[in-house]
């Protein structure tokens, strides 16, 4: 149930299976009687229902819950425009349904009255005007109680972007499966309780789209988390490399090493430059050591201890250092039989941002296997273009750069979306605004890394850490400090293993 169908996937689910159950007017009856469950068990005790009902489908959904409403006793009334056009599932269950109707420019929200906003849904391509915007922004300045049907009207199925106006609701019911427009904000912020209802739409209509966007769950991954066996010893669950910066930023590079070592890397390894040696020797206990000054001593390095992944950018200084130390372990890896993961994040990414092609075919040379951890303001340094587009969601920038770059590309926000190169995304759910404080992208770009070194797909490890790192955020609450997310990660991981 974790896909994510965009509308014009949605609609092609929903010809495929009126094709198998002779039309698609008894989706439409099922979505009126799921929506009417739900009101039942959430709105019994309501003074009364409003439905407003657009011209389209979204609107028959309206008025086969007005009649079921009707039916049972309830006292309901229906706001529109104009009716369905004729021959459509609409028009036909319009013209069943008994309930008084009324010019949706002349409604105005009650407060005892739970408003359904039937009017347009997921499939909106244009932004609402005239009496629709006026209605939707009457709601939300009166703060109506909605419920939507679909998607709250106003917000893009596909890029959680509001098209005009919209007004918040408490529930959405959406059928068969969410859209991107569900889970990117601003979108999010107003669907209020998500409910997946199913309206008979058989799973396997899937095989024959092509969807390639999947919210974020551990059904994803959870099966592919490294698990140590018993004859395991610390370089076979897998070696971390990750650079530290000068002796006055260290300590971002601690939290990634810590971080690398509590998801499970049985060695993780500082490599610091000479003038932060000490300050790190102060700070660490279980992190191994290694002075990394020139190119030679992390050739050097990487020739004789074989780390499997590295994280360069936490607190490292932006420049040529940077550029030259990622060029040289992209290089030695595509040189090598073993292709050597590298999370690239913060200091890294700004350093590429006059010439990103370079980053982009040293990657691609190297075979993949590198992770790009930009929040936006970095995004926009390494993919202008992208970032200045207006007219690309968030999930389709991520998509487009994961492409350009050869990497996985980690889109950092409270909606953070994973993309990989042959365009499989995944968007994330379960953030919580307790990560937003300094440090939070240090810890996750080590516990990328740390599972990517112990032989988890870069994609799968991306989505995996980006998942546990809220779960963790969530876990700890308020008063987080970036320190607490390595200590309490055990914890939390704990649950995700077969015990």
């Amino acid at each position: 149930m974790n896909e994510l169908l965009t509308p014009a996937e949605m609609a092609e689910a929903d010809r495929l299976a009126g094709l198998s159950i002779g039309g698609t007017y008894g989706l439409m009856l099922r979505a009126g009687e799921v929506l009417a469950r739900e009101i039942f068990q959430r709105y019994a005790e309501a003074a009364g229902f409003d439905v407003l009902c657009g011209p389209g489908n979204n609107g028959g959904d309206g008025y086969v819950l007005a009649t079921i409403l009707h039916d049972h006793g309830l006292p309901v009334r229906i706001w529109r425009v104009s009716d369905p056009a004729a021959g459509t599932d609409g028009a036909r269950v319009a013209a069943d349904c008994p309930v008084d109707r009324f010019p949706l420019e002349t409604f105005q929200p009650n407060s005892e009255r739970i408003v359904i906003d039937a009017l347009f849904g997921a499939g909106l391509a244009r932004p609402l005007e005239g009496v629709y915007a006026e209605v939707l922004q009457r709601c939300a300045e009166a703060r109506a109680r909605i419920v939507a049907v679909d998607l709250p009207s106003g917000v893009s199925g596909d890029s959680g972007q509001i098209l005009g106006v919209a007004a918040p609701s408490e529930l959405t019911v959406t059928f068969f499966r969410k859209k991107p427009g569900h889970l990117l904000f601003p979108g999010r912020s107003l669907c209020g309780a998500i409910v997946v209802a199913d309206i008979g739409i058989p799973d396997n209509v899937l095989r024959s789209i092509d969807c390639q966007c999947r919210e974020n769950l551990p059904a994803t991954w959870q099966h592919l988390l490294p698990r140590p066996s018993f004859d395991s010893h610390k370089y076979r669950r897998g070696h971390v490399g990750v650079f530290s910066g000068p002796a006055t930023m260290t300590g971002a590079a601690r939290l990634s090493a810590l971080a690398a070592a509590r998801i499970g890397a049985g060695a993780v390894t500082m490599l610091s430059p000479a003038s932060a040696l000490a300050v790190n020797a102060m700070h660490l206990t279980s992190i191994m050591l290694r002075r990394v000054e020139a190119e030679e001593e992390l050739a050097a390095f990487l020739s004789e201890r074989e780390p499997a992944a590295l994280v360069l950018g936490p607190g490292f200084g932006v420049g040529v250092k940077a550029r030259a130390f990622a060029d040289l372990a992209l290089r030695f890896s595509a040189r090598s039989e073993r292709r050597l993961k590298m999370v690239l994040d913060a200091d890294a990414l700004t350093s590429f941002s006059q010439e990103p092609e370079a980053l982009f075919d040293a990657i691609r040379k190297n075979g993949g296997g590198a992770v790009l951890t930009p929040h936006e303001g970095e995004f926009a340094r390494l993919f202008p273009d992208l970032a200045a587009a207006a007219d690309l969601s968030k999930l389709q920038r991520a998509r487009l750069a994961a492409s350009r770059s050869h990497a996985v590309i980690v889109l950092k926000g409270a909606d953070t979306v994973i993309a990989e190169p042959q365009g499989l995304t995944a968007i994330n759910s379960n953030g919580t605004p307790y990560l937003a404080t300094a440090g939070s992208g240090d810890v996750l770009a080590g516990m990328i890394a740390g599972l990517m070194g112990q032989g988890m797909p870069s994609f799968e490890a991306s989505c995996a850490a980006v998942y546990l790192h809220a779960e963790t955020g969530r876990f700890v609450g308020p008063g987080l400090i970036a320190e607490d997310l390595p200590d309490r990660l055990p914890v939390v991981l704990r649950s995700y293993f077969e015990v």
